[in-house]
């Protein structure tokens, strides 16, 4: 019998010291060097391992976006300095990296020099390049020789044969640079096509490193959470999974078709782990037993709702990142403007308020000076935007909360957390009603009279509750939801928006609108009405946060005086919701005193409860 550990890292998000950029504090929730302790731990307990990151390791933080916009580069194409993740990895000894659709946000340009200094190789399986458009990032595959001793002693030499799969939908979210020069696959197909060719070629263990969610286990073409079907395929032996955040395995699911599968939570909040038990016979090498297991960096008491660290910082890690970090945390401080009122994103999921209408309003105003002297200007705009901190998998840690004052740099990126673009489509009056419908099925059904019923569907990301600017309208729960969490139709029929009206009119289902939006949204939507390519008539490699600064820079600022709700429910009486939110919440009701809210108490979990009266 032969002994293998496998220890895995996803979605980083170039977080490597235990620092929230948003808040501007430290945070026991994150941190490459934070994990990087557990991985000494594992190592220690089992020599023979290997270490994989599973992809979006480089973007996605503050640093992250800084590293890029000011590591300069010499004129052989080579950056002067290595990036720190990249160097937190070398210092690691990573055996191999994936590629994740995040690494694209900066260009190609940047990734591929990032990549140069990395002492470990990169897979990725199903991203093809064009010939003669440009060179591959990466191998499609990898084969690793090691050495290996069993339980008496001996060693034996095995070749283990790594694979790596980007969701295809990268195509849609990184069209800017790859349309021209690459495609991205099926992740299936690819695999079925490679599995055989790496155990034609001496593979005695097949891993795969999917930047994808679990998934369904049902097959769908072009899925972009797919690590459930990928388990099924026989010849592959053991799967990082990752993309969408969570962690796996659970309480009550260890394995997925009877492969060994982790994922690893996100930002460095675990460590996954796959322990293999290897048996020779006839064939080979074949996987006899295995466990898996995720460690966490940090557990919230339960009594108190309070996170505390489980594991210190490695030193020799986060002295890598404290140079950037440094110089990070003293431009963040430039002051942008002023805000007169409090801008958080506390009850953004059940009512409206200033801090969206603010990012909405600082989109609508680029978007209009874009489009000066261009047919299009004639028609009305709009603006959709979405609370991306709304607490959810992040805990009730995940809110926006700025006091009146100033407006620093850093809050830029506390009001508009993801590094999109900014963009614009021209959509109908159905467009714009079917957009609000995907949006609203974050709420559960309700049914009239019931009470303390749940508000929201958990496994609705809030990023994508929409909620348009310029227009108006109310939200009927006591219907069924037309969408499901991925955008797909349920319910053909069903409408949950009412009333909706542009300067007080009824919208006609015909009546032309130009949205502004981001990249993201614009370029396929998951599920959003009039979302596409052919209908995109602005797209400019600025990104919304850099629009939210100029828009601050410029003297705008949240109105005191502008705080009419655009959106409510429709009134159920006697019926009640219940939510959840952070604590500190409840300091802010004055602030929503159109809504009849009770908060309740603490939970578990650290969220406290409030009640919503619907009557």
């Amino acid at each position: 019998m032969l002994d293998l550990r496998i220890l895995a890292t996803s979605d980083l998000h170039s977080n490597i010291l235990a620092w929230d950029y948003h808040a501007n504090r430290a945070s026991h929730q994150v941190g490459l060097a934070r994990v990087a302790s557990l991985i000494r731990i594992a190592r220690a307990e089992q020599p023979q391992n290997l270490l994989f990151d599973n992809g979006d390791f480089l973007h996605g933080t503050a640093l992250g976006d800084f590293v890029a916009e000011t590591t300069p580069v010499v004129r052989s194409g080579r950056p002067l300095r290595t990036h720190p993740m990249i160097a937190a990895m070398n210092a690691l000894q990573y055996d191999a990296g994936a590629l994740g659709n995040h690494e694209f946000g900066h260009g190609l340009g940047f990734l591929r020099r990032s990549l140069l200094a990395a002492q470990f190789p990169f897979v990725c399986s199903n991203l093809y390049f064009k010939p003669s458009r440009a060179k591959p990032l990466t191998a499609p595959y990898l084969l690793l020789d090691r050495t290996l001793k069993d339980r008496a002693g001996q060693a034996h030499k095995l070749r283990i044969a790594v694979m790596g799969f980007l969701p295809p939908q990268t195509m849609l979210w990184e069209h800017r640079y790859l349309k021209s020069r690459a495609s991205v696959e099926d992740i299936i197909s690819s695999a079925r096509g490679l599995v055989p060719l790496l155990r034609n070629m001496g593979a005695d263990l097949v891993i795969a490193l999917s930047h994808s969610g679990i998934g369904s286990a049902q097959r769908v073409q072009g899925a972009e959470n797919a690590s459930s079907m990928l388990a099924s395929i026989e010849g592959i032996d053991a799967i990082v999974a990752g993309h969408t955040h969570l962690v796996f395995p659970s309480d009550t699911e260890h394995e997925i078709h009877g492969k060994p599968v982790v994922m690893p939570g996100f930002h460095g909040s675990h460590l996954g782990l796959i322990d293999l038990q290897l048996q020779k016979d006839a064939s080979g090498w074949r996987v006899a037993e295995f466990q898996t297991e995720v460690r966490p960096i940090a557990r919230r008491r339960v009594s108190m709702g309070r996170i505390e660290p489980l594991v210190a910082d490695d030193e020799d890690i986060a002295a890598l990142a404290r140079p950037s970090h440094q110089i990070l945390l003293e431009r963040s401080e430039a002051r942008l403007g002023v805000t007169p009122i409090p801008l958080n994103s506390f009850f953004s999921t059940v009512a409206d308020g200033a801090a969206l209408r603010l990012v909405a309003r600082a989109q609508a105003r680029y978007v209009a000076e874009a489009l000066k002297g261009q047919p299009q200007a004639a028609l009305p705009l709009l603006s959709a935007v979405a609370p991306f901190k709304s607490g959810g998998r992040g805990g009730p840690e995940n809110y926006t909360d700025l006091a009146v004052g100033p407006l620093r740099l850093r809050h830029v990126n506390d009001l508009y957390v993801h590094p999109n673009s900014i963009a614009a489509l021209q959509v109908s009056g159905e467009d714009v009603a079917l957009w609000l419908e995907r949006s609203v099925s974050l709420y559960h059904q309700i049914k009239p009279g019931a009470q303390d019923a749940v508000l929201l569907d958990p496994s609705f990301p809030s990023f994508n509750f929409d909620v348009i600017d310029g227009v108006t309208y109310q939200i009927d729960l006591s219907q069924p939801a037309r969408f499901d969490t991925m955008g797909a139709v349920v319910n053909a029929q069903a409408r949950r928006i009412c009333d909706l009206r542009y300067q007080g009119a009824p919208i006609d289902a015909a009546q032309k609108f130009i949205l502004a939006t981001n990249s993201y949204r614009a370029a396929g939507g998951i599920g959003f009405a009039g979302a596409s390519f052919s209908r995109i008539i602005y797209d400019a490699p600025v990104s919304n946060r850099e629009v939210l600064a100029d828009f601050l820079r410029a003297g705008e600022a949240p109105l005191a005086d502008d705080m009419r709700p655009r959106w409510g429910f429709v009134p159920m009486p006697s019926t009640s919701v219940i939510f959840d939110s952070a604590p500190e919440a409840v300091e802010h009701l004055a602030e929503v005193p159109h809504l009849r809210i009770e908060p309740l108490e603490i939970q578990c979990s650290g969220f406290r409860r409030f009640r919503l009266r619907l009557g």
